[in-house]
Parts: C-alpha cells; sequence; structure tokens
C-alpha cells in the first residue's frame, strides 16, 4: 500500500474513498493508518457533504449521562472534534450545573450546563451517545425522535435475545422493537453494518479487549471453540462513578479483587460474539478482576489451537487481519502489551505467545477501559454512522508516564 500523509479536513467525497491514508511514526517505527469511512450510505455523505460547504456548520451532539466517567470522556474526545459540537448534555442529579463543576478538568470547555433528560430538547441535536445506567436507556432511546442517530454506551441493546437480558440484568427488556434494529458497534468487525446504523449498541470494555484478538481466529478456524479461558483485569473506573463501599480507596488499593466469577454481565455479550464469529456455541470461562489503578485493562487468554496450527499461524493471521486498521495493534514478536502504554488513547495492542502446553497458545490484549473500551469506540462509531472519517478526533496518542 502507498505512504500517503494524512490529513484531517472537513469531509469531502474524496474524503470517503476506500483507500486508507498513512502517516509514519518516526518515534514507533509503526505506521498510524486512518481507516476512512468506505460505501457510507448516500444520506449520511449528503448531510456530511452539505456540512463541509460551510466550515463553521457542525453536527449537534447530545450527551445524556455527562456526569459520568464515560460522558466525561465523550466531551474530551470531543474538545477539538472539526465536525461535532456538544449542544446537550443531561445529567439527572447534576441538572443546572456546569461541567466544570462536576470536571474541573473540563473547565476550559464553552458548553451549556446540564439539564434533566425529560427537560431535554432533542429538535438542538443531530445525534446523541447515551451515557446512562444499565436498565434506564431503553426507555429513553425509545422516546427520542426517529431522525436522531444513537450509539448506546449500557448494555441495554448489546444481547440480540431479550430473555437472556432479562436473565442476566434481571428485568424485562423495555424496547424489543428497538432491539430488532439495533447494531453491535464492534467497530473493526462491523464496520458497514454501523455505517448504515440509526441505533448502535456499543460494546463493553471486557467484551471489546477479549472479541479483537479472538473474533477473526475462530472465524478462520485456527482455535478450537473450547476450553476457552479469559483472564481480565481493569481499572477502577470501570464500575462507574456512583459510590459503592468496594470502590473505595481501603477497598482497592494494594490488593487484586476478583469478582463475578461465573455470573459478570459481560459473559454473555463474549459468547454471543464468539459464537457468531465460529457458527457453533461458545462458552468460555471468564473471570475478571478489579485493580487498584484509575483505567486500564488486560485480558489474557488461553486458547487450544486446531490440529496442526501454530503460534505462528495465529500471530500472521492476526497481522494479516488487522494489517490496515489505524487502532487495533499486533506488536512485534516476543514484546509484551502494557495498560500504561495505551493509556488514555483509542488503540488496542494485543500480541501472541506460546504456552508450556502443547497445542495452546496465550493471547494478551489491552485497552484503555474508558477510551477504547468506551467513549472512544463510541465516537469511532458515530463518525462512522454520519458519514466522517472513523479516526477523527481519536488521535490522541496514549498519556506516559
Amino acid at each position: 500500500m502507498k505512504m500517503m500523509a494524512l490529513k484531517l479536513n472537513p469531509p469531502t467525497a474524496h474524503a470517503f474513498s476506500s483507500k486508507d491514508d498513512r502517516k509514519c511514526s518516526t518515534v514507533r517505527n509503526l505506521c498510524i493508518r486512518a481507516s476512512v469511512a468506505s460505501s457510507a450510505p448516500p444520506q449520511s455523505l449528503q448531510v456530511a457533504e452539505n456540512k463541509a460547504h460551510n466550515k463553521s456548520d457542525k453536527f449537534r451532539i447530545g450527551v445524556l449521562g455527562a456526569s459520568g466517567y464515560t460522558g466525561s470522556e465523550i466531551v474530551r474526545l470531543l474538545a477539538n472534534h472539526p465536525h461535532f459540537k456538544i449542544t446537550l448534555m443531561t445529567a439527572d442529579r447534576k441538572a443546572g450545573q456546569p461541567i466544570g463543576s462536576v470536571f474541573p478538568h473540563l473547565v476550559t470547555q464553552d458548553l451549556p450546563d446540564m439539564v434533566a433528560v425529560k427537560d431535554a430538547d432533542f429538535s438542538s441535536v443531530d445525534a446523541v451517545f447515551c451515557c446512562l445506567p444499565h436498565g434506564t436507556t431503553q426507555e429513553i432511546i425509545k422516546g427520542l425522535p426517529i431522525s436522531l442517530k444513537v450509539v448506546d454506551l449500557s448494555a441495554d441493546f448489546r444481547l440480540r435475545d431479550i430473555g437472556e437480558y432479562e436473565e442476566w440484568y434481571g428485568q424485562p427488556h423495555q424496547a424489543p422493537e428497538l432491539q430488532k434494529n439495533a447494531i453491535y458497534g464492534l467497530t473493526e468487525i462491523a464496520r458497514k453494518e454501523i455505517q448504515v446504523a440509526r441505533l448502535v449498541a456499543n460494546p463493553g470494555c471486557y467484551p471489546t479487549s477479549i472479541q479483537l484478538p479472538l473474533i477473526p481466529l475462530l472465524k478462520a478456524g485456527l482455535i478450537e471453540v473450547k476450553n476457552i479461558i479469559i483472564d481480565a483485569k481493569s481499572g477502577v473506573s470501570g464500575a462507574g462513578r456512583g459510590a459503592k463501599e468496594a470502590n473505595l480507596y481501603t477497598e482497592v488499593a494494594e490488593g487484586v479483587h476478583s469478582y463475578g466469577i461465573t455470573r459478570h454481565r459481560h459473559v454473555p455479550e463474549i459468547e454471543q460474539g464468539l459464537s457468531d464469529a465460529s457458527n457453533s456455541k461458545v462458552t468460555v470461562s471468564f473471570t475478571p478482576h478489579l485493580m487498584p489503578m484509575s483505567r486500564g485493562m488486560q485480558s489474557t487468554m488461553y486458547v487450544e489451537m486446531a490440529p496442526g496450527v501454530s503460534t505462528m499461524d495465529l500471530y500472521q493471521h492476526l497481522k494479516s487481519f488487522y494489517e490496515d486498521e489505524e487502532f487495533v495493534i499486533l506488536l512485534k514478536k516476543n514484546e509484551v502489551p502494557h495498560t500504561r502504554h495505551v493509556r488514555g488513547s483509542n488503540y488496542c495492542l494485543l500480541n501472541v505467545f506460546p504456552d508450556r502446553i502443547p497445542g495452546r497458545a496465550i493471547i494478551v490484549s489491552v485497552i484503555d477501559n474508558l477510551v477504547k473500551g468506551a467513549s472512544g469506540q463510541a465516537l469511532q462509531n458515530l463518525n462512522l454512522m454520519m458519514g466522517i472519517p472513523e479516526n477523527t478526533g481519536l488521535l490522541y496518542q496514549p498519556l506516559f508516564p
């Protein structure tokens, strides 16, 4: 593929070609690949082109649940977005307050005060990020104007089987008709479906870090569907901003806390994606752990390779599958992914290692749970839905040290 300079100009018809722009990093000797939306729906293209003709005209964005961690990350990521402007923010318990009073690190942002959801004027927005708690989103999204594009960061539309949703989340699904049209938004896997979607269910953090490496391998038949063991670790921000005794400093500091053993709510989401990839029922052994750090996630996966397959085969397939992707990076052989190398960014770093047990391999994947595991992937998805390059507003490099 030819190397070209990376451009992030306002969207035009040329910006939506199927070619990938590339910009070489002299620091890391890596190619930063800027995947752009291809085959965008005509209506989205026309809207984007109309916006481009008037450079001061931006898509109007609503953030529902702006007082939570994922909501604040959306605000941070949109601060320098050339085509999105926040015109509505909701936070029932913080209604009437500016974002700077809730998140002082965002005090420089010129944004509208937060309002209660019931007082929100949705005629002032073109699309919304829904960052509300699980179980509250279905009714709200059901009541939104049909013209709005929606990316939902809760779990309310991730499971296609509404009976399974009720089993794992303890309440009946409140919008089964909407569920039929919701697209599961694992961007690198479902790009074409996301482009034409009205409602995208943004994946969970653990499922993102797990499915990105495993789905390509299962699709190719390189690993067995049985005996998949996943050991995953997350920063405390993954538990949300609500006051909980288990998340107090003295409860989580200087230790590792296993939780949700065999019953974590991300299990059916993970199994749904892996089962789709393999065209057979997949059951995984998944144990998450809370780590004494603010953000970051590592998933270590132990898999059984198909007969005759080697770890080099797994490595080469992942290399080929993600070769032209912007945000999924397969490291050089023997390099170990670390959470500190993705902090604050939308990148997923991964690698494959041979297990001491013959016929098995170890796969390590790291993401920032609040960015690629939540708000960053949500922005990646809305970029696609609105017909603009999907990396727009997401080229923040990891924060280190």
